[in-house]
């Protein structure tokens, strides 16, 4: 499919997995996601995308950058055998977190599908809407 979005956002709550841990780490299994629509957005990365990562919980804002590594395979952490994960690389940090807030605020950004549906883990983004998330941390 070549209209199929290069661009994701991806969520966690630091507490769990934070930026930091991937910057730690290099690379992670990007796993335990239960949602469908979630799941079918991760089935739909390709190596060499690149995820914003986004702090969930008290924090809520896009933080950095990753980079997928291995598209979907059977997620180890599901015993079912229904769901998937990926592999991400850190990327790099972003000049200035962009919060909720910001994101909800700008009109550029009103269709964005993680603002529309809160609880959604994974979900792609425009490239426009990555143009505008990085120009709202300081990068443009």
């Amino acid at each position: 499919m070549a209209d199929a979005p290069s661009h994701w956002l991806v969520k966690s709550e630091p507490e769990t997995y934070a930026f930091a841990d991937l910057q730690r780490d290099g690379r992670t299994v990007w796993d335990g996601v239960r949602n469908a629509q979630a799941a079918n957005f991760l089935k739909a990365m390709k190596v060499g995308d690149l995820a914003l990562f986004y702090h969930s919980g008290e924090e809520r804002s896009v933080v950095g950058v990753a980079k997928v590594e291995r598209e979907a395979y059977p997620d180890p952490s599901d015993a079912s055998g229904r769901f998937v994960a990926v592999e991400v690389s850190y990327g790099r940090p972003l000049k200035a977190p962009v919060t909720l807030a910001a994101m909800k605020a700008s009109p550029a950004l009103s269709g964005m599908i993680m603002l529309r549906q809160s609880r959604l883990s994974v979900a792609p983004i425009s490239n426009e809407e990555w143009k505008t998330i990085l120009a709202l941390a300081g990068e443009a």
